[in-house]
């Protein structure tokens, strides 16, 4: 009988094709999924030279400023990669950012508590949702898709009625009810706003990359990770070779909404607010990054790296569009019209 490392001992960039020797060594070398990735990402970057908003594009604070812009997406995409690669997907992830939003704004800025007791509570917000969704599809056998979509509608209740369906903003109140609106913000608020290293680069940047790596040491170094994978590849077999398929499930889900929890944190501090309505839409942009980078949907082949290409991607895309002043409709045609490409890539290449 296979055993569990047997069963996860694929490669993280697993995605790509089973080629016969056959083949043709340049159809083998463009049936990889990185090569792919990283071609479609230069493409985007040649087009943002030659659309370069009369030499905008060539200095560095477009750049600076996408990896700013796209921090909370991709901070979510890692949360997201672990998902997909367990063959399922989280769609709750932007109502779950929402529901730290409200309990960090609520709490830090308008009750003053101390952010070593705010951040935590956070955590375990974004976490326990994530969990819990883990719970129902390794338990129960909820399809990903209804867990999530259950999930994004409670989460998103739940901010709602933490704030009281208002935005929660830096405010104190006089004795007769009047508000008085702070002029000072909290100190991990500013922080994360700031920009380090010389004001080149900001810390919520900083913050993504350290999602990232640790993603990468979650399935790469870890026996955690190499189950990711196992279960993403064949659960059946993996459950009949003794992998903890419940277990695997309740983390990566886990780890999906602690992810959350984080970009939340990002969220508020960066809109000075926390607002019940933020983070919709973004799991779509998360997926997108993704499948763009050529993690399978399927489960069980991908990995961080090939998200990152796709979180530059997507970013490097809205960045040009945006100076050259493409209207908001017309980006998000756009994007959707690339992340069907994506997928009918890996579509052809399983053929």
């Amino acid at each position: 009988m296979s055993t569990p490392n047997d069963l996860a001992a694929a490669s993280p960039l697993a995605g790509d094709a089973d080629l016969s020797d056959k083949s043709s060594p340049f159809r083998r070398f463009f049936a990889k999924a990185w090569v792919r990735a990283m071609l479609a990402l230069i493409i985007i970057f040649v087009l943002g030279c030659i659309f370069n908003a009369n030499g905008t594009f060539f200095r560095w604070t477009p750049h600076r400023d996408m990896l700013r812009q796209t921090s909370v997406y991709g901070i979510l995409a890692c949360g997201m990669t672990m998902a997909i690669l367990t063959g399922g997907i989280d769609l709750g992830v932007g109502s779950v950012l929402a529901a730290v939003a409200v309990p960090y704004s609520l709490f830090l800025m308008v009750h003053e508590w101390s952010a070593w007791i705010v951040v935590p509570i956070c955590l375990v917000i974004g976490t326990a949702c994530g969990a819990w969704n883990g719970f129902l599809i390794g338990r129960f056998k909820f399809q990903p898709f209804i867990a999530t979509l259950a999930m994004m509608t409670f989460a998103r209740g739940l901010a709602k009625t933490m704030s009281s369906s208002r935005k929660i903003m830096n405010v104190s109140y006089n004795e007769d009810g009047s508000i008085i609106y702070k002029t000072v913000f909290p100190d991990l608020t500013n922080w994360l706003n700031a920009r380090i290293l010389g004001n080149n680069i900001a810390v919520v940047t900083i913050i993504m990359f350290a999602c990232m790596l640790l993603t990468y040491i979650i399935l790469n170094k870890l026996t955690w990770g190499r189950y990711v994978y196992s279960v993403g590849g064949n659960e059946e077999a993996s459950r009949l070779s003794g992998v903890p398929v419940l277990w695997t499930k309740i983390l990566a889900y886990g780890f999906s909404g602690f992810c959350c929890a984080i970009a939340g944190i990002c969220q508020a501090a960066q809109e000075y607010q926390g607002d019940p309505e933020a983070g919709m839409g973004y799991e779509l942009n998360a997926i997108g990054m993704v499948v763009i980078g050529g993690t399978s949907l399927a489960g069980g082949r991908g990995g961080i790296g090939l998200t990152i290409i796709g979180v530059l991607t997507m970013g490097y895309l809205d960045k040009i569009l945006s100076l050259n002043a493409v209207e908001e409709a017309s980006r998000l045609m756009l994007t959707a019209a690339i992340i069907v490409i994506a997928v009918l890539f890996q579509s052809s290449r399983r053929k």
